[in-house]
């Protein structure tokens, strides 16, 4: 049976049909009671999802999901947390650079503390713990998020340097014993440096060398002399003019006459 490439699914019963009626087809296919008592659709898209927002509420899908482009794509899942954990990063980059201990028990793992406080016993102090108390402090404490970032900031600076003093007191009193921490990453940049500095001055005295040679090859011995240099009269002084010597000596013989 031939079929057009583009018939739709109650076309083809139609024609089968046809051609059952006009005797081309012998024998009715398996699928044609069936189809012919529950016919397929003519509309084969599906419909635009329904979305629903945390309160339960329907809402209609906006009109950049009803694109056919976009259709099949699963919506996009965004928490509070994420545009939290954005700002306070894009704030202090720095923090990323800091080593995290990424093992955890399950995905929920801050849920089992209190972030009525910042400081958490057995959890590191870092920018997560930052982005839970300024979420606790926005759900109890019902502040704007910018309140809630400014208290929850605050918290963390003191913390931080709390900790920085305690570290640098703890290492004076192990020095004060007798401990010796070598070198600090200020020292140890500043010696690069000064290798780095080092050799950039050899290659660059080796590149002047060779420039100096190269000039002196293009000057070549057939230069002009120190002698000729000599010869021409120093720059401010006035060379004598092509008559004076011969006058001179005319006058000195009249004199003596």
């Amino acid at each position: 049976m031939a079929v057009s490439r583009g018939a739709r699914p109650l076309q083809v019963y139609k024609e089968t049909g046809q051609l059952l009626r006009s005797g081309i087809l012998k024998k009715e296919p398996p699928w044609y009671r069936v189809v012919a008592s529950i016919p397929p659709s003519t509309i084969l898209v599906r419909t635009a999802p329904v979305g629903f927002e945390k309160s339960g509420e329907s809402r209609s899908v906006p009109k950049r999901a009803r694109k056919s482009k976009r259709f099949f794509q699963p919506e996009r899942i965004q928490y509070t947390e994420d545009e939290l954990r954005q700002t306070f990063f894009a704030d202090h980059p720095w923090e990323l650079a800091r080593p995290r201990i990424l093992v955890e028990d399950s995905g929920n793992d801050g849920l089992g503390y209190d972030w009525s406080r910042l400081q958490q016993s057995g959890k590191a102090l870092d920018g997560e713990s930052v982005v839970q108390r300024q979420l606790w402090l926005m759900e109890n404490n019902k502040l704007s998020k910018k309140a809630a970032y400014d208290v929850a900031r605050r918290e963390f600076y003191k913390l931080r340097m709390r900790s920085d003093i305690e570290r640098r007191i703890a290492a004076e009193e192990a020095r004060a014993v007798g401990a010796w921490f070598g070198k600090t990453h200020l020292q140890v940049g500043l010696e690069l440096e000064e290798k780095a500095l080092a050799a950039w001055k050899v290659k660059a005295e080796k590149a002047l060398e060779k420039r100096q040679q190269r000039i002196d090859a293009l000057a070549g011995p057939g230069g002009v002399s120190d002698d000729a240099d000599e010869a021409v009269p120093a720059a401010g002084q006035d060379s004598p003019l092509p008559g004076a010597e011969s006058q001179n000596s005319t006058e000195t013989r009249s004199v003596a006459v």
